[in-house]
């Protein structure tokens, strides 16, 4: 694995522990409404505690997160690194009489530590007579033992570590708004890789550091602001005129400037886009739709979320968030800000710039963001999930090119063994917003909130090892239900099911691999049994068979094919002068072998395209019929 590979690796890991904020910032902020006046003082009190309590033991849910995210949610890891957690405190407290506290930055190391232990013993064999000691049992016994030693090199290590911190704050600090214009940059730009979480997590979680009335030590801006350190906040406080106003304006102008045939789904897809950052600050899916179209525009949107984050520090502005700069969290932490009220004005403004900014500039400069061209709408598929992710997991190169298949809020992180087998133009039919290569097999890719959904039911197909058979697009064209072929027959499924097309070339290629049953004598029209007994009809056009002249079969009955295989080339002037349709129907003879079915989008395809359709298939044994869709 690649170093770029690795932090990616480590960023996902170091964000899932954050997850717990939300909790603590609702709970503190209920805890801020008037319950003494309602009768109920007790209550405010305990909201609040149990608020701090999260923040009180950050160190050890960083450990716990750090080590499963590395370990692929191995329960085992997550136990060594509380443990390793434990033993840690212990010893400093022990010999260091509380002079050093265990920081998120402790957790993170911790959690590294156990998540390394276990990915490289968790199969350990040892003699017969002492194996119940190897395995994942022996990285607890390991963990144990490192955990002390890193606890004693700590003691020395320790102060030094956090002098270095506390010398960045301060050199950050001298630097003023510049500073933080800087930070907001490389937020940006790192967001795009998926790294910005390890930026995040020195700035959020080690700058700084506050004694509450408590006596409760807390580091890092954010949990500082939660804690009421009047100073914290600076690093998030000029987030919010972007998540909530800069990047939905910028939907706003993608729907604005796309083609009228189109802008209903990218008004769907945008407009919900938009309100999940306004609400929630996920902000990738509308960042990614201008990031590949044009980097120039994504670097100048850097540039001016860095100047955001300058104008509120100039401003003395200080607010914060549990999880992101969304509406929710601007609300729940209103209370704890200073001059808060002012990111509405500067939000606004940003707004409106922003839409005319992206407005001009992608007319301007023709930018192909979504709508603007065929294929590039993100699809609004999130019920269909089950049934498009085996053609997902083809696209990606299928279930014996995954590695490991993670997934954060927005993207899914992958590791293959050949990034060059990844389907990128299919990925975009099947919803992707961008497809990122990291190198050394490191991938991600973006699919929005439901990136985790389709993990789960990627994993559910490679651990379900299910026979399925994948069809590339026989044509280039565009791929329609088959109900909509201007036929009977077809369209009532008599002959078989499965879709069609309406080419724009004049060749039809094999979509899967087998051997050719039959040609028909007119050449419009052949047969071909997959390895997996499943027969697959090609019928070019509708009413073709009279037409002479008009088709070339490059295949005879017996021969064996691959898909993307050359198997007729047809006359497509004389095809739309004579024939009642070029609707081009690809049926399965024999359904009742399949027990479900799955489908592109109907939209816009091209030849050899992997894959278009995937069916789940029977045994062969089975008795009785009728696939399930």
């Amino acid at each position: 694995m690649n170093w770029l590979g690795s932090l990616q690796q480590l960023g996902r890991a170091v964000m899932i522990p954050t997850m717990v904020l939300p909790a603590a910032a609702i709970l503190l902020s209920a805890g801020s409404l008037p319950w003494g006046a309602w009768g109920l003082p007790g209550v405010s009190e305990a909201l609040n505690v149990a608020g701090s309590g999260v923040l009180l033991y950050l160190p050890y849910l960083f450990a716990v997160g750090v080590a499963l995210g590395l370990a692929n949610q191995a329960g085992y890891a997550g136990l060594a690194a509380l443990m390793g957690m434990t033993i840690y405190e212990r010893v400093v407290d022990h010999f260091a009489s509380g002079q050093i506290q265990p920081t998120t930055l402790i957790g993170i190391l911790l959690g590294v530590i156990a998540g390394a232990l276990y990915n490289r013993f968790k199969d350990l064999k040892l003699p017969e007579t002492i194996q119940f000691f190897g395995g994942s049992r022996f990285v607890l016994l390991f963990m144990g033992l490192l955990s002390a030693l890193f606890a004693f090199a700590m003691l020395a290590i320790g102060p030094l570590l956090q002098a270095l911190i506390n010398l960045m704050h301060l050199e950050v600090q001298s630097t003023g708004g510049f500073g933080l214009f800087v930070y907001g940059i490389l937020y940006r730009v790192l967001s795009a890789f998926g790294l910005h979480h390890l930026l995040n997590n020195v700035v959020w979680f080690q700058f700084g550091s506050y004694e509450t009335a408590s006596g409760m030590v807390v580091q890092g801006d954010l949990p500082r602001f939660f804690a009421g350190d009047p100073t914290a906040g600076l690093f998030m406080a000029g987030l919010f005129p972007i998540m909530m106003f800069a990047l939905p304006a910028t939907a706003m102008a993608v729907i604005h400037e796309a083609r009228e045939d189109l802008k209903p789904k990218v008004r769907k897809t945008f407009v919900r886009a938009a309100l999940v950052c306004l609400l929630t600050g996920v902000s990738e899916q509308i960042e990614f739709a201008f990031l590949f179209a044009s980097p120039f525009l994504f670097a100048l949107h850097a540039v001016l979320a860095g100047f955001a984050m300058w104008l509120t520090y100039a401003l003395d502005i200080h607010h914060g968030f549990s999880y992101s700069a969304g509406l929710i969290d601007f609300v729940l932490n209103f209370h704890l800000s200073t001059n808060g009220w002012l990111l509405i004005p500067i939000g606004i403004v940003y707004g409106l710039g922003y839409y005319v900014l992206f407005r001009w500039a992608i007319r301007k400069f023709q930018i192909p963001t979504p709508g603007r061209e065929e294929g590039s709408t993100l699809e609004d598929w999130a019920g269909n999930i089950p049934y498009r992710a085996p053609l997902i997991l083809q696209a990606l190169g299928g279930r014996d090119n995954i590695v490991q298949v993670q997934a954060c809020i927005t993207r899914l992180r992958l590791t293959v063994k050949s990034d060059r087998k990844i389907d990128g133009h299919a990925l975009k039919s099947l919803g992707s917003a961008g497809l990122i290569r990291l190198g050394g097999g490191n991938v991600q890719v973006v699919f929005g909130t439901y990136s985790e959904l389709i993990r789960e039911e990627i994993n559910k197909l490679i651990d379900r090892e299910l026979d399925h058979v994948l069809f590339a697009s026989p044509v280039q064209g565009r791929m329609i239900p088959l109900d909509e072929v201007p036929d009977q027959i077809f369209a009532k499924k008599l002959v078989g099911d499965g879709v069609a097309f309406f080419p724009e070339k004049d060749e039809l290629v094999s979509p899967v691999g087998g051997t050719v049953l039959h040609v028909y004598p007119t050449q419009h029209a052949l047969g071909i049994r997959t390895n997996e007994d499943i027969d697959v009809l090609l019928h070019v056009g509708i009413d073709t068979s009279h037409i002479e002249g008009a088709f070339k079969a490059f295949v005879e009955v017996g021969d064996i094919v691959e898909p993307g295989q050359l198997l007729i080339r047809f006359d497509l002037p004389l095809l739309r002068e004579k024939a009642k349709s070029l609707a081009t129907p690809m049926l399965i003879t024999n359904p009742d072998r399949v027990r479900s079915w799955s489908f592109a989008p109907f939209k816009a395809v091209k030849k050899g395209q992997a894959s278009v359709m995937s069916v789940v298939l029977y045994d062969k044994d089975r008795e009785t019929g009728g696939g399930g869709r």
